[in-house]
């Protein structure tokens, strides 16, 4: 595509590096910014300079935060003594919003798949495994997408915890299989909540 100036091309280029924007899609927004005062311009810009230089990850639970202790955790009108493990932070919101659960989250980073090169190590696991033993944790609730590494992934976890009496339970299998947590509606991501079942190491 030719461009009539340089400087619109790099700001495309840009934003066609962000997941799902197109060329196309990236002109347009690019375009639109042109239109508007630059003070929209200045806000996003500063937005997204601040988002990286102060966002911080929740000493406890590994959640993305404002501060060291998400406002998760710092609630205490959560149940403490549940601990729902979920992938990644999109997980923690699309659960969130169903508003059925009232335990704390423990957020993992990812999966295990050594396709990918992802090993236990490369996980939020072993800060998992010592909240189990320091806060009393009573169950674990595994949420996590209905796929073959995610699997692994619960039953490496349970493995590790086998010698703790914790009750450990997944989610119901309302979410497809191969399907991902943030797509789920929530009313199906509620009821999977609800109905989770004690998770079998067999």
């Amino acid at each position: 595509m030719q461009y009539p100036s340089r400087l619109i091309e790099k700001a495309v280029e840009e934003f066609s590096r962000l997941p799902g924007i197109g060329s196309k899609t990236a002109l347009r927004l690019v375009l639109h910014l042109l239109k508007k005062d630059k003070s929209q311009s200045q806000a996003l810009s500063e937005s997204i300079q601040e988002l990286r230089e102060n966002i911080r990850y929740c000493e406890k639970c590994c959640n993305i935060s404002d501060k060291n202790i998400c406002e998760i955790c710092a609630n205490p009108g959560r149940d403490t003594e549940i601990l729902c493990v979920v992938q990644d932070v999109r997980d923690v919101m699309a659960i969130e919003n169903t508003g059925q659960y009232r335990g704390l989250y423990h957020v993992l980073g990812g999966i295990i798949s050594p396709i990918e090169g992802i090993s236990p190590n490369d996980l939020n696991i072993d800060s998992l495994l010592n909240r189990v033993k320091d806060d009393a944790i009573k169950e674990i609730i595994f949420a996590l997408s209905s796929t073959m590494e995610a699997d692994t992934t619960a039953f490496y976890i349970s493995k590790k915890l086998k010698d703790n009496d914790i009750k450990m339970s997944s989610i119901a299998r309302g979410i497809p299989i191969g399907g991902e947590l943030e797509y789920a509606d929530e009313i199906t991501l509620a009821r999977s909540i609800s109905q989770r079942m004690t998770y079998r190491t067999n």
